[in-house]
């Protein structure tokens, strides 16, 4: 059995054919890539890794909100970075800290090819 998170209260609009989330059998939560989309303007945001990670994380947040988790839950990651440098991966991992706190999940940050803007984190969650 799954629930769909497909509409998450203050969260970016899934705008193709995927959940923002899925729950699956009340064990995990699969939160898909979450990008830069900021609630205030409805728009994706293009300006440092630093806003754009925040506005990610914050994303991410609700999407693990409306399972009923939070940062702690998380197990797993992946940050997919436009450009992997070292300056924009240290930019992100500080915002990234920031949110995970004490909680060191696995993760792979990877370089790749987005859709013009800097930033996607996904993550798997245990409840």
């Amino acid at each position: 059995m799954k629930t769909e998170l497909r509409d998450v209260p203050g969260g970016p609009p899934a705008i193709g054919p995927y959940s923002l989330g899925v729950a699956a059998e009340g064990n995990f939560v699969f939160v898909s890539g979450m990008i830069p989309w900021d609630p205030s303007t409805g728009q994706i945001e293009r300006g440092s890794i630093t806003r754009q990670t925040e506005l990610v994380l914050e994303n991410v947040k609700k999407v693990l909100a409306a399972a009923g988790a939070d940062f702690s839950h998380v197990v797993s990651s992946r940050v997919y970075l436009a450009e992997l440098t070292k300056e924009n991966f240290q930019e992100m991992n500080a915002v990234y800290t920031r949110y995970f706190g004490e909680s060191k999940p696995a993760r792979a940050t990877i370089g790749a090819q987005l859709l013009g803007f800097d930033v996607e984190i996904e993550c798997v969650a245990a409840l």
